[in-house]
């Protein structure tokens, strides 16, 4: 029996025109019509087109009204709104220095705000500036600015006249990438008086009042930020002829990063005779919040509600208030090898430039500390990097490429390395060793197999002269299949070498096997243990511990001078997963890479008959 009810669920044209079509059949005022010959025919397309619109544009409006699946900035930035949640801005990289002014002169002397430095990074000259004004007085004829911060850009500065007679009248930074962090806002009473009044960022309602002298900020729809102020209930009401001053820095976000070397430009308080010592170099620049990174942290700041309880939390927090992390984890002290109790520990990977200096690390745990529940303590740490070392032996077809072993070669390298970039670099990265063998073998069609094999390797830096234990954690289990497991080839650890005091033998350090670390040195090839318990180590957990040993020196590593020595070890599991400040990386520029023919394509008339492949193990 036929239908004479319409489809209405499919949003395809083909499917609605298809459903238009079924339907017109199944009515006997149009079963001898042709659909598809007649001008009938335009009609349905013109009706499938307009409802195919119809239902696209709903499908779309539904899509923006929830944060999951808006699309559009401007509605990710309201629905965020809605949960109390303002994006970040760009971000200047900040710098510290120190300025000694040469033969300076006089009781005090003032250096002014906006006064600015240059910089080289990357063949590129950049400006930094202050925005404080300091003033210092001598000490013992020594004229010193002492921790100056410095941000990369231009101080701007904006006016508005408030006109309460315009309902539409809005306070908008003009000015793209600015850095609201940097913002400074004043309100100047009139024209004729030029008293002024700072006002400061709201960060709560709960203590405003009538006269709180308070700014909000927000994204508007361009992308720019918008200030604005209380109604005279909540926050003090702006009155007719106020000047609204607005004073900010643009910057070029993170293409500074790493500056440390500045020169003055201009003078400091009439004094251009000065010497510039870096206290830290550039970091923090960032691009402002991306719509995916609001539609992740605005839910999660609004479930914590303005306090630091859980890990997430203060991961959540610590990407707000250094938007420059690529990658934060946090757990509690007590987690640790040596728990420490009463200790949120928090590990940070930036987007860009080195590890986080001491300064930043302070700043960061000083406003941490508003959040604080209780009487935990945060605490910044640097990651720790565990590299991954590759054996890999690909096979390919030289029949069907005309590509060359090295070029295939390098183009197996770049899989590695967009790997590394793309899914590890991060604390949450996971190897996963089927995955890469099938990203290696996906490389180029005429690849046909590869055999893959891993040791990963850690670093520690030894007191030089001083009898110490060390502890590496690869928090990884580690391959160990019986006792005395290859005792007599080293174990599954070694290490690069060292000097003892008044000793010219360079030591190394194995395993037995048993779980105990040994030191030795070679005559020839050789090894000649001097000790047999020079520490343990743990297969199950990975740790390694290296008791009372004295480095005199350290010897040089794959042809240049090192302050390291190298621990490596063959993990029990191909699978790697970082564990609290750990961070994987392939180090490709280590790492074995063959690249070879395969002579046993399409069969052979031998059978295989000397045919090798390369072990797994």
């Amino acid at each position: 029996m036929a239908s004479n009810k319409l489809e209405v669920s499919e949003l395809d044209f083909d499917n609605i025109k298809t459903n238009l079509k079924t339907f017109l059949q199944n009515q006997s005022e149009f079963q001898d019509y042709d659909f598809e010959g007649s001008g009938f025919a335009v009609l349905l397309d013109v009706l499938a087109y307009n409802t195919h619109y119809l239902g696209f544009n709903a499908n779309m409006l539904a899509n923006e009204m929830y944060l999951d699946s808006a699309d559009i900035r401007k509605n990710i930035v309201s629905l965020a709104k809605m949960l109390g949640y303002t994006p970040t801005s760009a971000k200047a990289p900040k710098a510290t220095i120190d300025i000694l002014i040469n033969n300076g002169t006089g009781a005090a002397v003032t250096m002014t705000k906006g006064t600015s430095f240059n910089t080289t990074v990357d063949g590129t000259t950049y400006q930094f500036v202050t925005n404080a004004e300091h003033t210092l007085t001598p000490l013992n004829g020594v004229y010193k600015f002492s921790n100056i911060d410095i941000f990369e850009g231009t101080l701007v500065t904006f006016k508005y006249t408030v006109n309460t007679s315009d309902p539409d009248q809005r306070f908008i930074i003009p000015s793209a990438n600015a850095d609201t962090s940097t913002l400074k806002v004043k309100i100047q009473n009139s024209v004729s008086d030029t008293t002024t009044n700072t006002y400061t960022l709201a960060t709560g309602f709960t203590s405003l009042d009538s006269t709180s002298k308070v700014y909000f900020l927000q994204e508007s729809e361009d992308g720019k930020f918008e200030t604005y102020f209380g109604d005279g209930v909540v926050g003090k009401k702006l009155e007719d002829g106020n000047i609204v001053i607005l004073e900010y820095v643009v910057s070029n976000k993170a293409e500074a990063n790493g500056a440390s070397s500045f020169t003055l430009s201009g003078s400091v308080g009439g004094f251009t005779d000065v010497v510039i010592t870096s206290v830290s170099s550039a970091q923090g620049g960032a691009e402002a919040q991306s719509k995916e990174s609001i539609r992740f942290n605005a839910p999660l700041q609004y479930a914590r509600q303005d306090r630091a309880v859980t890990t997430s939390d203060y991961e959540t927090l610590t990407k707000e208030l250094y938007p420059n992390a690529q990658s934060v984890s946090a757990w509690g002290g007590e987690d640790d090898e040596t728990p420490v109790y009463g200790v949120v520990k928090i590990a940070i990977k930036a987007a860009s430039g080195s590890t986080l200096t001491t300064q930043t690390k302070e700043s960061i745990v000083a406003q941490l500390r508003k959040f604080n529940v209780a009487s935990v303590r945060p605490e910044i740490v640097d990651p720790e990097t565990t590299s991954l070392l590759l054996t890999t032996n690909v096979k390919f077809d030289a029949n069907a490429t005309t590509k060359s072993s090295d070029t295939l070669k390098s183009n197996v390298i770049t899989t590695l390395t967009n790997y590394d970039s793309d899914t590890l670099n991060k604390f949450d990265g996971v190897f996963r060793y089927s995955k890469v063998t099938g990203l290696i073998d996906d490389t180029d069609p005429s690849i046909l197999s590869n055999i893959t094999t891993l040791k990963i390797r850690k670093s520690f830096t030894p007191t030089l002269s001083a009898s110490t234990r060390y502890d590496i954690y690869f928090r990884n289990a580690l391959h160990n299949p019986h006792s005395g497991h290859n005792t007599a080839a080293g174990g599954i650890m070694s290490t690069t070498g060292f000097k003892e005091p008044n000793d010219d033998k360079v030591y190394f350090l194995d395993d037995d096997g048993q779980g105990n670390v040994r030191k030795y040195y070679l005559v020839g090839s050789v090894r000649t243990y001097t000790n047999n318990t020079q520490g343990t180590i743990n297969y199950s957990t990975g740790q390694i511990t290296i008791n009372s040993l004295t480095v005199a020196s350290i010897e040089n590593i794959r042809g240049a001078s090192s302050t390291v020595i190298e621990v490596t070890v063959e993990p029990s599991s191909n699978d790697i997963v970082p564990v609290r400040d750990q961070i994987l990386e392939i180090d490709t520029a280590n790492s074995s890479i063959t690249v070879e023919s395969d002579t046993f394509v399409g069969g052979s008339a031998d059978a295989g008959v000397g045919y090798t492949t390369q072990s797994s193990y």
